[in-house]
């Protein structure tokens, strides 16, 4: 009986002064590691009718380490056919002018992350239908959510037609611009 007795006071001695331990935390708040959960992509431009968004988000997870010349950037694949443009019709016409059934997917390749004040700069290639539009040293806004980037781009620059209806009645201007969230975790 006192051997139990000894026991429970031991273990409740060992609970207290255990239970005043700090947690180990889960991830490291190391300032040199940016951890990537999601990536969000906008297709915003004009047309003669007014504004369009087409957008598109995917689960992904990656880490960037910026002192570190083996891991400093990412690299992910888009499905094109995941793009919402708001209504179906709007969505088919995406789907057509990226030649989706040909070239059913794009890369974003973002390398040579580095500090820039408070932000970043990087090098950024993206891979659309056959053709790939390079970046150097694009800016990267740091949030506490996230690292948002911006590129304009034409169709002529990718070697495509901007959609028209109607007869030419309704066109889509040749500009437009390409947002990217890179969501942190």
């Amino acid at each position: 009986m006192k051997q139990k007795i000894a026991i429970i006071v031991m273990g409740l001695a060992l609970f207290f002064l255990l239970g005043n331990a700090k947690p180990i935390p889960l991830f490291d708040t190391d300032p040199n590691i940016i951890i990537i959960n999601k990536l969000e992509l906008e297709i915003l431009g004009n047309s003669t009718v007014g504004k369009y968004n087409c957008a598109s988000s995917l689960s992904f997870r990656d880490t960037i380490f910026l002192s570190s010349n083996t891991k400093n950037g990412l690299k992910s694949e888009i499905p094109m056919g995941n793009f919402e443009c708001g209504n179906r019709i709007m969505n088919k016409d995406l789907k057509t002018t990226v030649k989706a059934t040909k070239f059913p997917k794009s890369t974003v390749t973002i390398t040579n992350i580095k500090s820039s004040g408070t932000n970043y700069k990087c090098n950024l290639n993206f891979r659309i239908t056959d053709k790939t539009l390079s970046y150097q040293n694009l800016a990267l806004k740091n949030t506490k959510e996230s690292l948002e980037g911006t590129v304009a781009v034409k169709f002529s620059d990718i070697a495509l037609e901007p959609p028209t209806k109607m007869g030419g009645i309704i066109k889509v201007k040749d500009e437009f611009v390409i947002h990217f969230n890179l969501h942190k975790l």
